[in-house]
């Protein structure tokens, strides 16, 4: 073979491998972004309420009824459908709904979706779990109707809610306090959102937060859920950091019995966790005051 063709063979042989090794930082990148948005997904419990399991559904298609006083809503498909999902969604209107509860359309999501705890997740983090449900099949599924009831159905009645009892913003760190402090803090607060479900709501649907983390007997679908607050009498006073690692590892309590309901679904999901994020979790809770569980209505 002439040697001219030979070096232009080998040069663009070289070329063509100087370009891919080019690249190769890019998609190391990238699955490194989807990998630790899988992580924060699980952190945040995103299958638990965007998949109908209990039926078959698919993860992350949505579908899940969630019964609430105000009429019975169903989770929407967040698979990447372009058109039954958020598939069209750029990075900006992917952030806009979790900090500050607008869909990609403009309107409104109703505060069942936790924007209010959402909104204090970092741009990064956000973007990486937005990543990963990208990264995840595709599933065309329509979403079903909300089954509630006038004049909660309007979604513009929510801009007025927002004045009332919402405050957007990300979290920010307490500078008195350590690094597992606000780990812990972040993810109760933001991430796990766990005030969503422990903390009592009033007669507008918004939690009370001088109650933060104090039980209500009126939870998701009408179950009762437990002080997680210090209190030794109604709260978790009396446990242990260990013993709180211990329940979000695999759901085993101080008294040696397991956790049921929904918590049970969202120790799947803490299970995941890195030892450190869990136990920085106890560290944050066993710093909230202690206030008394409210008494049923």
């Amino acid at each position: 073979m002439p040697r001219h063709l030979l070096n232009k063979k080998t040069v663009r042989a070289a070329l063509a491998a100087a370009g891919l090794l080019a690249t190769l930082p890019a998609v190391a990148a990238d699955l490194d972004v989807v990998a630790r948005g899988e992580y924060l997904a699980n952190a945040a419990d995103c299958a638990g309420c965007h998949t109908d399991a209990e039926h078959g559904g698919k993860p992350y298609a949505g579908g899940l009824p969630l019964a609430t006083p105000f009429g019975k809503f169903f989770a929407p498909n967040i698979t990447s459908d372009p058109e039954t999902g958020i598939g069209r969604w750029t990075d900006a209107q992917f952030l806009h709904a979790l900090r500050n509860g607008i869909r990609a359309d403009g309107a409104n999501l109703f505060p069942v979706f936790p924007y209010t705890s959402y909104t204090g997740i970092t741009d990064e983090d956000a973007l990486a779990i937005k990543a990963y449900l990208f990264a995840q099949p595709i599933v065309r599924q329509p979403n079903r109707e909300h089954d509630v009831s006038f004049p909660f159905s309007w979604r513009w009645l929510q801009t007025p809610w927002k004045w009332l009892f919402f405050t957007p913003g990300p979290f920010r760190p307490a500078p008195d306090r350590d690094a597992a402090w606000n780990r812990g803090a972040y993810l109760v607060t933001a991430l796990a959102h766990c005030g969503e479900c422990h903390t009592p709501r009033n007669w507008f649907g918004a939690m009370e937060t001088s109650r933060f983390l104090g039980g209500t007997a009126h939870g998701p679908d009408g179950k009762p859920v437990p002080n997680i607050t210090s209190s030794p009498d109604s709260g978790i006073g009396n446990w242990t950091e260990a013993d709180i690692v211990g329940v979000l590892t695999d759901g085993h309590t101080p008294d040696l019995e397991f956790v049921g309901g929904a918590m049970k679904d969202v120790v799947k999901s803490t299970s995941r966790l890195t030892d450190e994020d869990r136990r920085a979790i106890a560290v944050y809770l066993r710093s909230i005051p202690a206030k008394a569980s409210p008494k049923k209505r």
